[in-house]
């Protein structure tokens, strides 16, 4: 069974930054194409970014768009959320997700999820 834990999430002031991780087990890590989504109070879960099996090609929603960087680690299992910039509008339960099959920017659907990891931007 796949295992998702995420880590990194913290309080940290507008304009900082911070590396969020998500350590996968129970399966071929390089299996999986990842992604990151997040969720705020009251909202829909959004997506964040994506990263194929390789880390060759990744995809960003517009919002995080040259302020984020997703990657990831094949030989330590994890994949990396790298957070610049960060606005309040950024507040949210991030989460990592997996599936073996390719998924299209945007779509949820993926397989496996973790828990979450909170991050709060104050201003």
């Amino acid at each position: 069974q796949v295992r998702l834990v995420e880590s990194g999430g913290r309080l940290v002031q507008a304009g900082g930054s911070l590396t969020l991780s998500c350590a996968h087990s129970g399966g071929t890590f390089s299996s999986y194409y990842m992604g990151w989504f997040r969720q705020a109070p009251g909202k829909e879960r959004d997506f964040v970014a994506a990263i194929s099996w390789s880390g060759g090609s990744t995809y960003y929603a517009d919002s995080v768009k040259g302020r984020f960087t997703i990657s990831r680690d094949n030989a330590k299992n994890t994949v990396y959320l790298r957070m610049n910039s960060l606005k309040p509008e950024d507040t949210a339960v991030y989460y990592c997700a997996a599936d073996t099959r390719f998924r299209a920017p945007r779509r949820a659907d993926y397989d496996y999820w973790g828990q979450g990891t909170q991050v709060t931007v104050s201003s």
